[in-house]
């Protein structure tokens, strides 16, 4: 069974300048073919030359011819024994990109072996990386390549603006990580986590976080020196370190606790929202720092438990600005999964952690019973689009190198969504059950409860722009978007159900099941302090 994926990727040294190697442009994802989102273009992406590493057949590896590699003992310090892949295919396929030398006129080198920790949903990724030493410069430079500098490299990191060329995550990983200034501070060995774009650690700790997630990120930074400011400068706080969103199950809080005893005391901690796979540590954190100060919009701290935190805090609003050393962290007001809803600009390398705005994999469900807003969704979406950011830091999954890409994705889809429901109330829908129904018609009926909520956030949004008929009755709509719509589901969800007679039990615990989700969803419609994301 297999239990990551692998790529190659290619490091090309310059023979004419042995300190330059080869970046190519990546190439965007595919366009939407309509002129409002494609009008939003991300920019330029270097990185190395790279392609999927795909495992040999057990009885193909001694057959296949295999590349000579220059290296020390990787199969053992490793744990990757090369001999198990078509190192040739992928190899061809990279330089096939850059139309630069063919695969035996070339002296390679194992360079290292890199695994991402387990970000999910999907499988991690373990990278082999491979150093070309040429020769000569066979053939001409394709327009898409060109050679870069480490240092060069590093300021682009570093010193970004909006709208500039930008370094890929194989770059990072495979050479700068290696080069930057060593820290006082590590992150413990029982620890997996990335580091992209340097300076901001990425920590995936298991959490009651929703599926197909496992997992949220927990960021760090740490400064490289101490904070001897009088706090005279506009920075709402600062400290020798900061996390975002402490949220991992109790399971995990051992791990959170030796993370937060070797940073600094000098400590904030900011949270994007209330939801408990985002909180769920902060008793940890508190326990362990005495002297932590917690930052987050009132409309979060309020629904925090004290048990959770009854330390210092400081409500944010939105525009101020954070300081960790000499980096500088600005504070972005983004409702619509919440009405407490946060983002944070890392402002050196122009990274935005978005919260649970956006998510690796899909999009999250904007919170009906804690302001969730889907005129305010759309308006945060754009205000991330105008920041540019190079990159996006969701607390579920892997970082995205697309922004303005998946955002407008964020968009079209909702809106596909918005005019399916608008066309179903067009059609005479007039229940939040007939608009499910209608809307979700091909959906699990298992998943039409949280469907359910989203509908609503739409109608809302609709009623926003007075694109509703006239004959649509705003009050019987919500008048029907609890006990009605409940029991018109249970007896959707029953009746998709065949129990022939000699499987009476099996009928009997459907039902108990159905019912147990019955009062669950009673108390997810009730306007409750949110149990769950």
């Amino acid at each position: 069974m297999a239990t990551a994926t692998h790529k190659l990727a290619v490091i090309i040294k310059n023979p004419l300048n042995n300190k330059e190697f080869l970046l190519i442009k990546q190439t965007p994802p595919p366009k939407f073919n309509d002129p409002e989102y494609d009008s939003f273009v991300d920019s330029d992406l270097w990185d190395l030359p790279s392609a999927e590493l795909i495992p040999l057949p057990g009885h193909d590896q001694l057959l296949h011819p295999q590349i000579p590699l220059k290296t020390h003992d990787f199969t053992s310090s490793d744990k990757l024994n090369l001999s198990q892949f078509d190192l040739s295919s992928a190899l061809n396929q990279a330089l096939e990109q850059v139309k630069f030398g063919t695969v035996r006129e070339v002296e390679w080198e194992f360079w290292k072996h890199t695994e991402e920790p387990d970000f999910g949903p999907g499988l991690p990724v373990k990278t082999v990386y491979i150093v070309g030493n040429l020769a000569s410069q066979d053939g001409k430079l394709k327009e898409l390549c060109k050679w870069m500098r480490m240092e060069n490299c590093l300021d682009m990191l570093l010193e970004v603006k909006p709208g500039s060329d930008r370094v890929g995550p194989l770059v990072v990983l495979g050479l700068l990580n290696d080069l930057m200034p060593s820290e006082n501070w590590k992150v413990p060995p029982t620890s997996r986590f990335q580091e992209f774009p340097p300076g901001v650690k990425l920590v995936p700790m298991g959490s009651r976080t929703a599926k197909p997630f496992r997992t949220t990120n927990l960021v760090i930074f740490v400064s490289g020196t101490k904070s001897n400011s009088t706090g005279n400068n506009g920075f709402v706080a600062e400290g020798d370190a900061l996390i975002v969103d402490p949220g991992c199950s109790s399971a995990f809080h051992k791990e959170l606790e030796e993370i937060v005893a070797a940073l600094p005391k000098k400590l904030l901690v900011f949270v994007t929202h209330h939801h408990h796979d985002h909180v769920d540590g902060l008793s940890v954190v508190q326990k362990c720092n005495t002297d932590a100060t917690l930052l987050a919009h009132e409309n979060t701290i309020r629904r925090i438990g004290k048990d959770d935190w009854s330390r210092s805090y400081v409500s944010v609003s939105g525009s101020e600005e954070i300081c960790i050393g000499g980096q500088r962290l600005r504070i972005i007001y983004a409702p619509g999964h919440t009405d407490g809803h946060m983002a944070l600009l890392h402002v050196n390398t122009n990274s935005l952690i978005v919260g649970d705005h956006c998510v690796g994999q899909g999009s999250a469900l904007l919170d009906v019973t804690s302001g969730g807003n889907m005129s305010e969704y759309f308006r945060t979406t754009y205000l991330f689009m105008d920041l540019s950011p190079h990159n996006l830091i969701p607390m579920h999954g892997r970082i995205n190198m697309w922004p303005k890409h998946m955002l407008c994705g964020y968009l079209k889809n909702r809106r596909n969504r918005e005019s399916t429901i608008l066309k179903a109330i067009e059609d005479g829908a007039k229940t939040l059950f007939d608009i499910v129904s209608y809307t979700y018609a091909e959906v699990d009926r298992s998943f039409w409860i949280p469907a359910a909520s989203n509908v609503k956030l739409h109608v809302d949004h609709l009623a926003r722009q007075d694109k509703l008929p006239k004959e649509f009755s705003v009050q019987k709509f919500q008048s029907s978007c609890r006990l009605h719509f409940l029991s018109r589901w249970v007896w959707a969800y029953l009746s998709t159900r065949t129990f022939p007679i000699k499987h009476y039990i099996l009928k009997t615990a459907e039902i108990l099941g159905a019912a147990a989700v019955v009062g669950f969803t009673a108390m997810y419609f009730a306007r409750n302090k949110l149990d769950h994301k």
